[in-house]
Formats: C-alpha cells, structure tokens, sequence
C-alpha cells in the first residue's frame, strides 16, 4: 500500500479543527509543532497595495500525518474547506510520498508500523 506525507502550515487557531475530525479519516498519529514562517504576504495579516520588503515571521503551526495515498484527496478537501477563510495566511499543505517507514520499537515497517494490526 501507497503511503503519503501529509504537511499542513495553519494558523495557531485551526489546529483544534483539524484535530477533532482526523479519526474519521483513519490516522492514528500526528505531529504538532510550533513553527515561526511568512508566505507571499511577507508577514503581513492584511491585503496592501505595495509588497513589504523585510518579511515579519508570524506564529503557525505544522500539522504533519502519514496516511495512505488513497485516501489524500478525501482529506485534502476536508482539510481546506476547513481552513479556508480568504483572507492571506489560510496556509499551505505539503503532500510527498513516502518510500519507507519503520516502527523502531517491533521492526515493523511500512503499513504495519503506522497501522498495527491487533493479535
């Protein structure tokens, strides 16, 4: 089974709702981080008529999961509709393969190490 990165850059705020519903969607694990960043925007939290010049880094978070591949376009929909406001700083989501995954604790490796199957 395919399996893809999935990296979500949101404001402090949308976290808890993206949280609330990531079961439905079969993942069993994530990681939070508190990251400092800017897009196109350069920082600024409002629409101007001329670009900023020295970008201003605002508080985010980063929203990283492993899920298989066939189930990203469900949840990338999801995952915007949910953060889109339409103003600039909605975020960015980062999608990538993943070749290979280890559960360092069982050797498990791939599907297994993110979905262990019960005995």
């Amino acid at each position: 089974m395919e399996l893809s990165r999935v990296e979500i850059i949101t404001s402090n705020a949308k976290v808890e709702t993206l949280l609330s519903t990531m079961g439905q969607y079969g993942i069993t694990g994530i990681t939070v981080s508190q990251v400092m960043g800017c897009g196109v925007q350069y920082g600024s939290q409002e629409y101007e008529g001329e670009k900023k010049k020295d970008p201003t880094l605002l508080p985010k978070q980063a929203v990283m999961l492993v899920m298989p591949t066939k189930d990203v376009p469900d949840f990338l929909k999801y995952v915007e509709e949910k953060l889109y406001t339409g103003h600039i700083g909605d975020g960015k989501i980062f999608v990538s393969d993943v070749s290979k995954v280890i559960r360092v604790r069982t050797g498990e490796e791939d599907f297994d190490a993110l979905f262990p199957q019960v005995h």
